[in-house]
């Protein structure tokens, strides 16, 4: 057996470069996989804290609702009129976050995409409920399923918050309202839980996922390998508007800078 030679010996904390794998093959361990302090940018600075604002009211919403519906927890907690505020109170707040988040260019960019369902977002949905899994080679920036978890949020946002404040103001509202708000209020409350939880358990199991939402960068092999349409969905520069008086160089428009 041959030792190596002393010209190929690797130096004194060089590291190796990294090179992307070949598409298709299987995801490295965490000790493999190379360190990137920087990553890809994923999510900006205004819409990390709108995630996290949201998840903070909604949380604070489904604690109070269990305190004031279920009575083992109401009598453990007691003062059930600063419940019933805090619960009526991060309620309204919910739209807020999504709402100071459209100052931001790239939270709307980011609704445009979540908006739009694409051809290989259909073919993501066929695989799967035929054949119960993802594929990743199908996703954009954000996949069909985290479309669908997004346009639902937004319904159950606005109909809570609707709901809600029927149940506020009962004196503004005939019965018949109220009884309905109750109603759809309550059993949506219970779909909500159950959403929320699968929400939570495929992000539990997505380390990487989680630490883009929590530092707004991702890994350059995780973008590639679970979102490798995300480049394709790159919305074009805009373009100059041409001016007759003006000759443009060879070439025609100009993108801008």
């Amino acid at each position: 057996m041959t030792s190596p030679r002393p010209d190929r010996l690797p130096r004194a904390g060089a590291h190796r470069p990294w090179t992307p794998r070949p598409r298709g093959t299987s995801r490295p361990d965490a000790a493999a996989r190379p360190h990137e302090p920087d990553g890809v940018r994923r999510f900006s600075r205004a819409e990390t804290w709108a995630h996290r604002s949201l998840a903070w009211l909604m949380g604070v919403c489904a604690v109070t609702a269990a305190i004031l519906y279920l009575p083992p927890l109401g009598e453990l907690v007691g003062r059930r009129r600063l419940v019933v505020t805090v619960h009526e109170w991060s309620g309204i707040a919910l739209p807020l976050p999504a709402l100071l988040g459209l100052a931001s260019r790239a939270f709307r960019d980011d609704l445009r995409r979540l908006g739009r369902f694409l051809p290989h977002d259909w073919a993501w949905l066929r695989t799967a409920v035929r054949r119960r899994r993802r594929e990743p080679g199908l996703a954009g920036k954000f996949n069909a399923g985290q479309k669908l978890y997004a346009a639902f949020t937004a319904g159950f946002v606005l109909v809570m918050a609707g709901t809600g404040l029927i149940m506020w103001f009962p004196r503004l509202t005939p019965l018949l309202w109220r009884t309905g708000a109750t109603f759809v209020h309550d059993w949506l409350a219970l779909l909500v839980a159950a959403v929320v939880a699968g929400h939570v358990y495929f992000a539990a199991a997505d380390p990487e996922a989680r630490r883009g939402l929590r530092t707004g960068r991702v890994p350059r092999w995780w973008a590639a390998s679970e979102h490798p349409l995300w480049r394709t969905e790159q919305r074009p520069r805009p373009v100059r508007p041409r001016d007759p008086g003006r000759r443009e160089p060879p070439g025609g428009q100009r993108e801008l800078p």
